[in-house]
């Protein structure tokens, strides 16, 4: 299935029903008098946040919502029936922007999460409602309300436990594979992984969390080169990002401030999250070459930088279990 992660949709609510204008009639009854129902609500656009949802591929092909017009009110003081709501199923994570793609109109970020997002008109009066000692046969009846309407855009933010960043070809798709099962696409050549993948990682009966891993950042992304720097957006909500650098590349260090530069110019608060440092491909690299290069990204960096190999999996363990604890405290730390 096509990942999607943007889309731009048009809402409107229900037109609420007409009032009428009636008077009752029945044998033997001397005195009538008017009786004209009110209209019914229209139709209210409801958001829902579904878990077993994860990509926004339904609305390339829906893209027009309409609620339906509340029903017309009837003699006898019947009121018309309320029209049925639109219900939009969206994955979980999903916001709810303007058309101005600034002002955030709702963020579904809870299993269940239910956002009511236009409002259904109100029904009309009927001329029942006008009736008074000095105007005992009123004629007058109100139409219903109109609905509301506008265009949205969704934005889908996954929900991440953590997240991996690094440039491209840094060994993030292999690990996500090793520790999870996720089946991500593996080659060696640059941007193999061209959207995000999530998995599960299991630790233990009563621990588990969810890594999520993104297209690899190169210079300039915040400016549109790559792929650019829209996929960081899926990576807002972690506690804590797991930054891999290729130890066989070269300049561990240049790669390390490279993709810091980028979450720092790219902004929502992802360079003051907690970062795990793993120098990977650790079975590619003699012990003199580990030695230099570890010793050089604990000095630039001041954080301990944790040596492991996705591929033989060498320090994966050690670097789950600190992604865990770390979880752990970050969450607590939120949620007092």
């Amino acid at each position: 299935m096509k990942f999607l992660d943007q889309a731009k949709i048009y809402l409107r609510s229900g037109d609420g029903g007409d009032g009428v204008v009636a008077f009752r009639r029945e044998k033997y009854i001397e005195f009538g008098g008017p009786d004209g129902g009110n209209g019914g609500k229209g139709g209210d656009i409801i958001f829902v946040a579904e878990r077993n949802l994860n990509t926004l591929i339904d609305f390339r092909y829906t893209q027009h919502f309409r609620a339906p017009k509340g029903g017309n009110g009837a003699g006898s003081d019947r009121t018309g029936a309320g029209a049925s709501d639109i219900v939009i199923k969206v994955p979980l994570g999903t916001q709810v922007i303007a058309d101005d793609q600034e002002t955030m109109l709702a963020d579904l970020d809870t299993p269940g999460k239910r956002v009511t997002l236009l409002r259904g008109g109100d029904g009309g009066f009927g001329n029942a409602n006008f009736k008074t000692s000095t105007n005992r046969a009123p004629r007058k009846a109100t139409k219903g309300w109109p609905g509301e309407e506008r265009w949205v855009w969704l934005r889908l933010k996954l929900i991440a436990d953590a997240g991996l960043v690094g440039l491209p070809n840094a060994g993030k798709s292999t690990f996500l594979s090793v520790v999870s099962a996720a089946k991500p696409k593996i080659a060696d050549y640059p941007f193999t992984t061209l959207h995000p993948q999530l998995g599960v990682i299991r630790l233990s009966t009563s621990e588990e969390f969810v890594l999520a891993d993104i297209p690899g950042l190169i210079e300039g992304a915040h400016e549109g080169a790559g792929l650019g720097d829209r996929f960081l957006g899926h990576v807002e909500r972690c506690a804590v990002l797991l930054h891999l650098i290729d130890g066989a590349a070269g300049d561990v260090v240049k790669a390390w401030r490279t993709v810091r530069g980028e979450m720092s110019a790219y902004g929502g608060g992802l360079a003051d999250k907690p970062e795990i440092i793993g120098l990977n491909k650790s079975d590619s690299m003699t012990p003199r070459e580990t030695s230099a290069r570890l010793a050089a990204l604990r000095k630039a960096s001041g954080r301990p930088v944790y040596l492991l190999s996705g591929a033989t999996g060498q320090g994966v363990p050690e670097i789950l279990r600190v992604l865990q604890n770390t979880i752990h405290e970050t969450r607590q730390e939120q949620a007092a």
